[in-house]
């Protein structure tokens, strides 16, 4: 059964399509090292909830918006040798510097899955 990579995250709204750029670079290199699917979703329609909801979740500030991102692999041993191998990779570096980032990465939520349907 795949694994999946699972990031919430707040993104600054004027940095969209500068993250967009990155978000594509990164993805091609997961790709190629093996990753079987990236995807990248800006929020369209999510809403602050009573309890919990995704802008709570990051701490959405006005001037933010919220990125939903997953990365799919065949295993978790298959997720950490493509994560081991892009980590390596130097083109990775310079977007993986603290000042590069174009998001405030203390608020992201991230996580590893288990996929337990595949429909």
């Amino acid at each position: 059964m795949p694994y999946v990579d699972g990031f919430i995250l707040p993104l600054p709204k004027a940095n969209r399509e500068t993250y967009k750029e990155i978000a594509t670079r990164c993805g091609a290199i997961w790709r190629e090292h093996g990753a079987l699917e990236f995807r990248e979703c800006i929020a369209e329609d999510v809403k602050p909830g009573k309890l919990t909801s995704f802008p709570q979740s990051v701490n959405l500030e006005d001037d933010e918006t919220v990125v939903f991102s997953w990365i799919v692999y065949e295993s978790r041993a298959h997720r950490d040798e493509v994560n081991d191998k892009v980590m390596k990779d130097p083109r990775m570096a310079d977007m993986m510097k603290p000042e590069s980032m174009v998001f405030d990465g203390k608020r992201m939520v991230y996580g590893g899955f288990e996929m337990i349907v595949d429909l």
